[in-house]
């Protein structure tokens, strides 16, 4: 098991020509911070593999790029395999030979047999490249549910691959025109799901998907999904002792590593849960790390401290003040695209200080999803409220909603009573989805400039809505977390974990998102799963005797960052200054004015627009760094506050 790398990869079209070492190097040297601790390349004619290698395990030799036995195939590869060594005997049997205790060769050994089929055996995390010299072919794949990255781009004269976009920019041929698909469906979910980038050169390669280049052309295939029906036949009783289980065995396989290991413990169920399953296996030293704030409003610290304290960990904590705005453009450069989920801080940091104690952490990604936890599940308590109202009589007052915001677009209470009736009436796929948006249609009218302006007759929704109703799943509460598994979870949540763990060499592993796991959780039936309509119903049942009623059952807080004051205070004239340039300004993406107009409505505390000016403030910043300068390998930009 090698650990957390960077790969890339550069194929010509013309078989007589030849790519040179320099040209990958390029490429790979802007994966450094993904794998410090080694580099490797393969180049043979028209083919180049570059690898930047963070070593977990077999440190001694499993150096990649790695060849089969007569070298006609050769793999790079990011990410864990769990089960590598139940997969290597049987291939051992069968007369492959190797010459490391990787999981890497594995992969490359299983690929021989099976050819692209190898991906269905695999438990883990993963993105990888194999060069098939015989058939001439590159197979790219990426895991079940997205957590290793893999965007590639096809020229007229090559096929290029990389764990992250910025590496491909190095190449002179990858254009940088913007897709307005993409930065519409930014706009609306806060980050580009695949598999768009904001390139209109560049693809990224969907969860769950294998790709095949060959003879100049392009073909991809889903290889996994996670339908939600049938039920199993199984009693709670049963259920209880079999979830205990499965999540003990996902927590066990991935405590394999020769190098330090330790937890992010939030406080919230899902990470004190992998703490407590951690600690039936380890009797040592268990380190723990935990993120806070000054604002109590939003601070955890209490009870990770009790977690903590509770199954004796060697705990670290750190407190995000207002100038970790000051790392923003270090967070643009890592993410490559747009991107507007503001707690990457707090877990930029948390990965940052993990990393001076450890090289591999643990932590609760997945729980929210396989057990339902987000509270968007249930409903907006005020939607509901509203939704009391006759739904004819809600119908009826539709046109007067709908003129008096035209006629006074600067009131507030207008523009709430405007949005509460409009959205009782959506159904309930398009209702729930809007709990997932930043800015909404309405609000898009205002805030699109002419570039933008033919946008406004796409439907940014039916994205998630094909996941929504595509029959995989038969319960309201079902079709929701299916269409965040297929969306949110590999657009915004996994994005945020590897960007940040990955910008300080630090190894993430998600024991709840362990495809056996999910596939498990999906099967489990609703009333079980879900009970009396409680957010984690089982899971807390399972967590009852392992850890404390305040830990289990208080509300669920997030990992909230306190933007909205920030907004308000001494950031309000660091957001004006940016977002309203003259640079910003000549873009015409945007309508100035309206941009604006959320500005002053949030400092005066008329609305709560952090969320929006959070995104719009992301995106002139990843405009400044990858639009306006040519060269990006000198790294972030550099802002003077």
């Amino acid at each position: 098991m090698l650990g957390m790398c960077g790969i890339c990869g550069k194929i010509l079209l013309d078989e007589t020509k030849r790519v040179s070492e320099e040209e990958i190097r390029a490429v790979n040297a802007l994966l450094h911070h993904r794998g410090p601790d080694e580099e490797g390349y393969f180049v043979r004619r028209q083919v180049a593999f570059g690898h930047k290698r963070l070593s977990i395990i077999d440190l001694a030799t499993g150096r990649q790029p790695i060849t089969n036995e007569d070298e006609s195939c050769v793999i790079i590869f990011n990410g864990e395999i769990y089960n590598f060594q139940e997969l290597r005997e049987p291939l051992e049997k069968k007369g492959h030979r190797f010459k490391t205790k990787s999981d890497t060769e594995v992969i490359l050994h299983l690929y021989e047999e099976e050819g692209e089929n190898c991906v269905e055996k695999l438990r883990g995390m993963f993105a990888f490249a194999i060069w098939d010299e015989k058939k001439k072919s590159c197979l790219l794949a990426r895991d079940r549910v997205g957590k290793k990255p893999l965007y590639y781009a096809l020229t007229p004269d090559s096929f290029l691959f990389a764990s992250e976009l910025k590496a491909l920019l190095v190449e002179p041929s990858i254009s940088r025109e913007i897709d307005l698909k993409a930065l519409h469906y930014y706009l609306t979910f806060q980050y580009v799901p695949a598999p768009q980038s904001i390139f209109k050169s560049v693809k990224k390669l969907e969860s769950a998907h294998t790709l095949i280049f060959q003879n100049g052309a392009v073909r991809t295939r889903r290889y996994w999904d996670l339908p939600y029906i049938p039920k199993m036949n199984i009693t709670e009783e049963e259920a209880l002792k079999r979830t205990d289980a499965i999540i003990d065995e996902a927590v066990r396989i991935r405590l394999l590593s020769e190098v330090p290991l330790g937890c992010f413990l939030s406080g919230g169920v899902d990470s004190s849960a992998i703490v407590s399953y951690m600690r039936r296996h380890i009797t040592g030293d268990l380190k723990t790390f935990s993120i806070g704030f000054e604002e109590e409003t939003h601070n955890e610290l209490p009870y990770a401290r009790k977690v903590a304290e509770l199954f004796e960990t060697k705990h670290q904590e750190f407190i995000v003040r207002q100038d970790a705005i000051d790392i923003l453009p270090k967070l643009v450069w890592h993410f490559d695209e747009p991107y507007a989920d503001s707690s990457a801080i707090p877990t930029y940091y948390v990965s940052k200080m993990t990393r001076q104690f450890v090289t591999v952490a643990l932590n609760g990604d997945g729980g929210d999803e396989s057990f339902l936890g987000y509270e968007r599940y249930v409903g907006l308590p005020r939607v509901r409220q509203y939704m009391k109202i006759p739904r004819p009589l809600r119908i009826l007052l539709q046109p007067l909603a709908h003129v008096l915001f035209k006629t006074f677009p600067e009131s507030t209470r207008i523009e709430k009573f405007f949005y509460a009736n409009t959205f009782s009436l959506y159904d309930e796929a398009r209702l729930y989805l809007q709990m997932m948006t930043v800015f909404r249609e309405y609000q898009k009218d205002f805030l699109y400039g002419s570039l933008m302006r033919e946008m406004l007759r796409m439907d940014a929704y039916q994205f998630p809505l094909k996941y929504y109703y595509d029959g995989m799943a038969d319960t309201p509460v079902e079709h929701k977390v299916r269409s965040d598994i297929m969306t949110y979870l590999p657009g915004a949540l996994l994005p945020k974990v590897d960007r940040t763990t990955m910008a300080n060499s630090l190894e993430g592993r998600a024991p709840f998102l362990d495809h056996c796991l999910m596939e498990y959780a999906a099967k489990l039936p609703t009333q079980i799963r879900f009970g009396d309509g409680t957010l984690k119903y089982h899971l807390k049942k399972v967590l009852k005797d392992k850890l404390p009623h305040e830990i289990l059952w208080r509300r669920k807080q997030g990992f909230a960052v306190p933007v909205g004051d920030w907004f308000k205070k001494d950031l309000s004239a660091f957001a004006r200054d940016i977002l309203l340039s003259e640079k910003a300004r000549r873009r015409g993406y945007l309508n100035m004015k309206y941009v604006g107009k959320i500005l002053d409505d949030h400092r005066t505390g008329r609305q709560n627009h952090h969320h929006r000016i959070w995104a719009l403030l992301c995106l002139e910043l990843w405009f400044m760094t990858f639009l306006d300068r040519g060269d990006i390998s000198s790294g972030p930009i550099t802002l003077g506050r």
